[in-house]
């Protein structure tokens, strides 16, 4: 409960007071269908809705109080803090009360992995810790100021997700979660359309550190090669995880056994043997991050062990769905060369029978887009994927990549649609199938149909 006065609030946002001064509020919004009694509605002004036009229903459910940027109506006695900008007060809003909190903050960001990664710590600091995480993936401009307000005295820790396209963004998120503790998780080419090069990339999300003193600490995955570049040469402490053995922690005999892996964890001197309900090497990774943050917080091994046994998957991220006669892996939400290649490698790892991929367009690659495109495709020839379904323009370069290196079951579409009737027809006892493609690719439409008609199959 957010708990603060509308003249706290005009006050944190340099705003102008209308209206019932002495309004209570209790929670934020910038959704007028989750507005209620006491709520702090913030209307933005979208390329296709102006929330300002939901001011007067919002008070009509018992708003305490409304942000806005247009003439407060005459003779009105409801609560309006006028303000020059609605999504920047909210972000001063958010600022001032994660101000308020005193609660540790460790911030994760990355080309890719950021949502399970955060999941993974989350786990793992949950037995030693009263630990607050992003919901889903609110890492943006709106959704971070948004996740802020979820922070309640109560928490230790706040795991939280800092997500960014372009130029500026991370300065801006930064600025409003000071992260105590930042967490890095790769360098790819995702948003590269936006942002130029990889170096860039780098550049601007290390400005995740941007406000740490000298007690941040910033973790690293060390086997990434432009962020290893970062360690040791700060003015505050890195710390390197990943499976190469210089990092600080790094991990040996890595073993799947069923849906968990198991892998031993060194450090210095020190060897533990450690176990996870997650497949794949990135999930060592992030399961490496959180051993390294939690014995940084001073958490015994066991501890974290048994919070890392807390993990699941955020839905439709490499979400595994047990299915009569084989499996799905639901790995929907979003797709990038780097994070189609390692769903790749857990498909193979969880294949009795077949394996089939259906992969749709990876967007915002720009000038890269083909031959990222067409390097996934060589990497499921590679490793021996049976059978590849791929959906729209790019993926064409999938299929071309794939079939110029060996494989052999190639079926290309444009549509959702026609890829789940090829996939229909040839999924077989023990198959395995991954589904990833970006999210304006809807690729969940795909597992949705899946799941219903061969839920009595």
């Amino acid at each position: 409960m957010v708990n603060m006065t509308a003249n706290e609030i005009s006050k944190a946002v340099n705003g102008t007071l209308f209206g019932n001064c002495n309004a209570i509020v209790s929670d934020v919004q910038y959704d007028s269908r989750e507005v209620k009694e006491g709520t702090l509605f913030v209307p933005i002004k979208g390329a296709n809705v102006d929330g300002h036009k939901f001011i007067e229903d919002c008070f009509s459910k018992g708003a305490g109080a409304s942000f806005t940027e247009n003439d407060v109506p005459e003779h009105s006695t409801n609560c309006y803090i006028k303000v020059e900008n609605t999504l920047s007060a909210l972000q001063k809003l958010s600022a001032y009360y994660r101000n308020k909190m005193k609660v540790r903050l460790i911030g994760v960001t990355g080309s890719v992995g950021k949502t399970s990664t955060k999941e993974m710590i989350a786990a793992g600091l949950s037995k030693g810790f009263d630990v607050m995480k992003t919901q889903g993936n609110k890492n943006s401009q709106i959704g971070l100021p948004m996740t802020m307000f979820d922070i309640s005295e109560n928490n230790d820790i706040a795991v939280i997700e800092m997500g960014m396209s372009e130029f500026g963004e991370m300065d801006r998120l930064a600025d409003i979660a000071r992260p105590d503790i930042a967490v890095m998780t790769n360098i790819g080419v995702a948003h590269i359309e936006n942002l130029g090069t990889q170096e860039n990339i780098l550049k601007e999300k290390f400005r995740i550190t941007k406000y740490f003193d000298k007690d941040g600490v910033l973790f690293l995955n060390g086997d990434d090669k432009l962020l290893k570049t970062l360690h040791g040469k700060q003015d505050f402490m890195t710390v390197t995880f990943g499976l190469n053995k210089d990092n600080d922690y790094y991990a040996e005999d890595i073993q799947s056994e069923g849906f968990n892996t198991k892998f031993v964890c060194c450090f210095g001197n020190n060897r533990v043997s450690m176990k996870i309900p997650a497949l794949g090497e990135h999930s060592v990774k992030n399961a490496l991050g959180a051993f390294a943050i939690g014995k940084y917080l001073g958490l015994d091994d066991e501890v974290i062990q048994e919070g890392l046994m807390t993990y699941k998957n955020a839905p439709m991220r490499q979400q595994i769905h047990e299915m009569k006669d084989f499996i799905i892996i639901d790995d929907s939400y979003n797709s990038s060369p780097d994070a189609a290649k390692v769903s790749l490698n857990v498909l193979k790892s969880v294949t009795k029978g077949k394996s089939i991929a259906v992969l749709a367009d990876m967007l915002e690659l720009g000038e890269k887009a083909e031959s990222e495109h067409y390097g996934v495709g060589k990497h499921i020839a590679d490793i021996g994927i049976d059978t590849l379904i791929t959906v729209g323009e790019l993926s064409k370069y999938t299929a071309k990549g794939a079939g110029e290196n060996g494989c052999k079951n190639i079926f290309s579409f444009e549509d959702n649609n026609n890829a789940y009737e090829q996939l229909e027809k040839i999924i077989e006892k023990d198959c395995a199938v991954l589904v990833k493609g970006s999210r304006g690719m809807h690729t969940d439409e795909i597992v949705k149909k899946v799941l219903v008609n061969f839920e009595n199959k």
